[in-house]
């Protein structure tokens, strides 16, 4: 199971949290890793600060975007660190654990991680199902990167030997679809509702911000996304001549 939960690092500037980061995911059995756009790639501090976690860096992944990295990730959770006008579900670290070590039963999720001074965008956020936010001592909330992903992958590495202890089974036997898929909906959507009308290009952004959340909250199933998608398609086609 825990080799289908992916830690994904965007946009990281400084190369030996990447290394450190490999090296608090081995200590929790976590082995893939994926770095979006990062500032220079794996280096000799990367190496160093592994301290022994080179086989991670020797398969990890580089990818240009968060999209192209989450492309076949059923659960997508965003870890957030600072309070956002941007209203999304929230996860508390324990819960993040318990989700991610159950859908990883059934295939790829992934743990998402900000630049070192910024965090996520809004926008990669967006592409998130859930936010998670560790509770540090807010007169001093200074956690870097690697440390965060210390923290976040000992909750999945606890919920994952709890459901080891009991035996805990899926109950939830949905087949939801790669965030791929959801991704070209939201495009889907985006188009009819232009076509329709019913957005106009001043609103279109606060709009679609709204929908997706709502979408993303309802979580549909694979066979509810395409139920969707062929409701949008009935729309689109023009209408037949009686």
């Amino acid at each position: 199971m825990l080799e289908n939960v992916r830690i994904i690092l965007v946009n990281t500037s400084h190369t030996g949290n990447i290394g450190s980061a490999a090296r608090a995911m081995k200590t929790m059995g976590l082995s893939q890793l994926v770095l979006v756009d990062p500032v220079q790639p794996p280096d000799g501090q990367s190496v160093a600060l592994a301290a022994g976690a080179t086989n991670i860096l020797a398969n990890l992944r580089i990818v240009p975007t968060l999209a192209e990295a989450i492309a076949d990730c059923s659960l997508v959770v965003g870890a957030s660190a600072r309070s956002r006008t941007l209203v999304w579900p929230m996860l508390d670290p324990r819960e993040m654990g318990e989700r991610l070590a159950t859908d990883a039963k059934k295939g790829t999720v992934a743990l998402v991680f900000g630049r070192e001074r910024t965090g996520l965008s809004n926008e990669e956020l967006q592409q998130c199902h859930y936010h998670v936010n560790i509770p540090a001592n807010p007169e001093y909330s200074s956690l870097n990167v690697a440390m965060a992903v210390q923290t976040l992958s000992y909750e999945i590495r606890m919920a994952w030997l709890a459901q080891q202890e009991t035996g805990a089974q899926v109950d939830d036997d949905s087949d939801y679809p790669p965030q791929a898929s959801m991704e070209l909906f939201f495009q889907h959507l985006e188009e009819t509702l232009y076509q329709t009308q019913f957005l106009h290009s001043d609103r279109s952004g606060h709009v679609m911000m709204r929908l997706r959340r709502m979408f993303t909250r309802m979580r549909p199933d694979s066979n509810e996304l395409n139920i969707l998608r062929g409701i949008l398609t009935s729309i689109q086609k023009p209408p037949r001549n009686s």
